[in-house]
């Protein structure tokens, strides 16, 4: 699939190799991510290093994670939501930039739009009004005849129409909890997504990597740290869509297929 190059380091973090750049998606790189636990082996360094952009969704804790950020270092260049810019240059980061639906950045060969999001963008959660808030967002990275959507944290939204086709889309299919709140995919819903965006194939991604300790051991948390992306695949096959599902455990590169295989 001409130059792309993907590997899935867990929750919403994904490495992206196109047209010689490599972004990143919603770094989280440590063993604890605030209360949470990591229940999957941390990123080796290689897979996280040489990185050309970062690309924040919004600022929760599991997608904006201030001690991963700092792993990749302060001069790091970090896209976020319009109006994250001055909290994050505050925490000392030096090239950070902001951005909003519709509008583009470049990174050498590769462009990135933000696109819409159907998620909380408060720092601390939907019911609070202190602190740091900005809209989420998703990311479309195009690039060297392949597009990439990388969806953040989103429900479903029309817009989503509008983005495809795309080669590859990165979708949640759920959380790191025994329940989602609103602004997210089911792995039902997000089948529902790759139809919406024509998604050649789809990354199952937000799932089997992060857990509140000791809930993780129960025989439910169990099964949705493994369950998610298979329950994607099988909502995808009974839709009849032509999405290739991608299934990839945390920590692996991605077996994109090839463009012959594509058609």
């Amino acid at each position: 699939m001409t130059s792309l190059n993907l590997h899935y380091l867990g929750h919403a973090t994904t490495r992206v190799e196109l047209a010689g750049q490599v972004a990143l998606t919603d770094p989280v790189l440590t063993r604890w991510i605030g209360p949470l636990t990591r229940v999957v082996p941390k990123p080796d360094v290689a897979a996280w290093s040489a990185v050309d952009i970062v690309l924040i969704s919004h600022l929760h804790g599991d997608h904006l994670h201030l001690p991963s950020l700092n792993l990749l270092g302060k001069n790091t260049r970090i896209v976020v939501p319009q109006g994250a810019g001055r909290w994050l240059t505050n925490h000392g980061f030096t090239a950070v930039e902001e951005i909003a639906p519709g509008q583009s950045i470049t990174t050498g060969d590769l462009t990135i739009t933000a696109t819409e999001a159907i998620h909380s963008g408060h720092r601390w959660g939907p019911r609070l009004t202190h602190g740091p808030q900005s809209p989420a967002l998703g990311h479309l990275i195009e690039g060297d005849s392949a597009r990439v959507y990388a969806a953040g944290d989103t429900d479903l939204f029309p817009g989503m129409a509008d983005l495809g086709p795309v080669d590859v889309a990165l979708l949640p299919v759920w959380g790191w909890g025994p329940n989602l709140g609103p602004g997210h995919l089911t792995p039902e819903r997000a089948a529902e997504a790759a139809a919406l965006l024509q998604a050649r194939a789809a990354v199952p991604i937000h799932w089997g990597t992060l857990a509140v300790p000791g809930i993780h051991r129960t025989a439910r948390m169990r099964r949705l740290l493994v369950e998610p992306p298979r329950t994607f695949a099988h909502h995808v096959r009974c839709k009849g869509l032509a999405t290739e599902v991608l299934h990839t455990r945390p920590g692996s590169d991605v077996l994109l297929p090839t463009r012959e295989e594509r058609g």
